[in-house]
């Protein structure tokens, strides 16, 4: 019989736990790898817990592994550096995301986007390179490669910086990749929990007006004076969606339950943005109606024909000999004719 998976490093590490799908933690000791050539280790002082963490000790996805130590927003102190790393030193503040390995082949790795890499491997519950499984950050150590390391700066307090290596930077990427990060830019935020508030913070840095959108009239005060949105809807009442209808550059929808996303939808400007960052554990229905119908500039590819050529276009139809549609141009040739 071969030695248990978390027994087959050097190193001794001690972290919780889940073990089933109870996803009630507990105590456990295991081992980290040595540290690599392009590894960095080092000391965990803060580790932010996840929604997905909940997910995951729960087996809620279907893929957790137990034993299963959790964490992946993880900052603390490096201890050890590989003898080919070359931007962190012992000593350094550091922090480790989402995900502690990839291809480094592939066009996605190439381009910066390594976390849409098919072999992208996850910072806890993933098979790493060398077979054993991947433990995150609630325990006492932590090693990664290099490529996978993010140094916090001096001013920036360790256990704040956690929450920004996966909730700050899953709201913050997208209002710059989506151009919301400009100036007099109306954004809205659906659900203000540890996602919500984050892009609350950045937009508002960004200089956009900001709505909180959310089901909990309780939030309002929260999210009006203590994070500085300029607007607060609750989702379910109807008649205050219907004031903000068509004013908004792009949302970000945060909410990790099944919900509707009829009147978000409703509340975009043509060609606005609507992108979904939370996880339901169901799929979403979009009804594709409301976005056709004023959102975008598209036109179909039409033959236009007279009504006494409509039989001929059905024997078109029938072989499939249209591209894309026949339109009768009513008006011109549908004519009153003496029977």
């Amino acid at each position: 019989m071969g030695s248990l998976p978390e027994q087959e490093h050097p190193k001794e590490a001690f972290g919780w736990a889940a073990r089933d799908t109870s996803g009630h933690l507990s105590p456990f000791k295991f081992s980290r790898r040595a540290t690599g050539e392009k590894d960095v280790a080092f000391k965990v002082l803060y580790c932010g817990i996840c929604h997905s963490d909940l997910h995951m000790v729960k087996n809620e996805w279907g893929n957790s592994v137990y034993p299963l130590v959790p964490g992946h927003e993880i900052v603390g102190e490096v201890t050890e550096v590989g003898s080919k790393v070359q931007k962190f030193k012992v000593g350094d503040r550091v922090g480790v995301g989402c995900m502690v390995g990839s291809c480094h082949s592939c066009d996605n790795c190439a381009n910066n986007l390594e976390n849409y890499c098919p072999k992208m491997i996850l910072t806890y519950g993933a098979k790493y390179y060398d077979g054993t499984i991947t433990y995150g950050g609630y325990s006492d150590t932590m090693v990664a490669d290099e490529h996978f390391i993010v140094r916090i700066p001096e001013n920036l307090p360790l256990d704040a910086a956690a929450p920004l290596l996966c909730a700050g930077i899953t709201v913050y990427s997208p209002l710059r990749y989506y151009g919301l990060d400009k100036p007099g830019l109306h954004v809205g935020v659906v659900g203000l929990g540890g996602l919500g508030h984050m892009a609350v913070k950045f937009a508002k840095a960004m200089g956009a007006k900001v709505t909180v959108i959310s089901t909990s009239p309780s939030k309002k005060t929260e999210a009006l004076e203590n994070l500085g949105a300029d607007s607060f809807l609750i989702s379910a009442e109807q008649d205050q969606l219907q004031t903000a209808m068509g004013t908004m550059d792009g949302i970000i929808d945060t909410v990790s339950a099944p919900h509707s996303l009829l009147p978000l939808i409703g509340l975009l400007k043509s060609h606005a943005k609507l992108i979904l960052v939370g996880l339901p554990d169901k799929p979403l229905e979009l009804h594709v109606f409301p976005m056709i119908l004023a959102k975008y500039n598209l036109k179909p590819d039409i033959e236009v024909i007279p009504v006494d050529y409509v039989n001929t276009a059905m024997e078109r139809l029938v072989k499939g000999d249209v591209k894309y549609r026949f339109v009768i141009d009513i008006g011109n040739t549908l004519k009153a004719t003496s029977s």
